[in-house]
């Protein structure tokens, strides 16, 4: 299995730097298949989250659809899938950033009744308590 960095998926998806993106798509169509998909972990989510948003301006729910075709690919794997898909079902309706409502998903999962925070948008979230 080969593993996919927030970088390489940057490129392929915005094509900002043409010489990074040929690279990037042609990498992938040669390493990235259904019987023998990539790995994209949650880490590279929450950085595809911040990237996309702060040096790019893209808006929420273009990034929540980029996420989830992620999710949907075939020749991709995304680390705990059903728990990334939870994530961003959180993302789309709430305020908090990918890597916040991504952290409350898998924190419940491993156990947890709440996560404590100061970030007031992930608070909205069940998963989180604010510590005021």
């Amino acid at each position: 299995m080969k593993g996919l960095d927030t970088n390489v998926l940057v490129r392929f998806l915005v094509r900002d730097d043409a010489p990074q993106a040929r690279r990037a798509a042609a990498y992938i169509r040669a390493e990235c298949h259904p019987d023998r998909p990539c790995l994209v972990n949650r880490i590279v989510l929450c950085e595809l989250d911040w990237v996309l948003a702060s040096a790019y301006g893209y808006p929420r729910a273009e990034i929540a659809d980029v996420v989830e075709k992620l999710l949907r690919a075939d020749a991709l794997l995304v680390e705990d899938s059903e728990t990334a898909w939870q994530g961003l079902r959180a993302y789309r309706t709430g305020a908090a950033d990918l890597a916040a409502c991504l952290m409350g998903a898998v924190n419940r999962r491993l156990g947890c009744d709440s996560t404590a925070t100061f970030d007031r948008a992930a608070a909205r979230l069940a998963e989180f308590e604010l510590l005021a």
